[in-house]
């Protein structure tokens, strides 16, 4: 069987309503709904965003919107503030305030940061 064609029978993983799945070049690609790649931060290491102030500015948090479904799949709801953050697979999840929708920029920025692949 040819990776196109197993590619083309594996069934795409569930997402929450805030998040858009691609597949682009026979992989599964997460995106916000503008279109912004998802993070995850190795200091989250107990389920709880480590990244606040100064840094929840240079990576904003992927807020659930009002209403989501808090389980979805892989993806949990976990408390912000007053608001309910992502995760997937127990990583607090994030965007990339430099980045353009379609680009990955801050993939590996200070070997702490990395693209979400599910």
């Amino acid at each position: 069987m040819s990776d196109r064609q197993s590619s083309a029978q594996r069934v795409a993983p569930p997402t929450p309503v805030d998040v858009s799945l691609f597949e682009e070049n026979g992989l599964y690609i997460l995106r916000s709904q503008d279109g912004m790649a998802l993070y995850r931060y190795d200091i989250d290491v107990d389920g709880r965003s480590h990244c606040i102030d100064a840094c929840s500015k240079r990576w904003p948090p992927l807020i659930a919107s009002v209403g989501a479904t808090p389980v979805v799949g892989e993806w949990r709801t976990i408390e912000r503030d007053a608001a309910r953050q992502w995760s997937f697979r127990g990583h607090p999840v994030y965007t990339y305030a430099l980045d353009k929708p379609g680009a990955q920029a801050g993939d590996g920025i200070d070997g702490v940061w990395h693209v979400i692949a599910p």
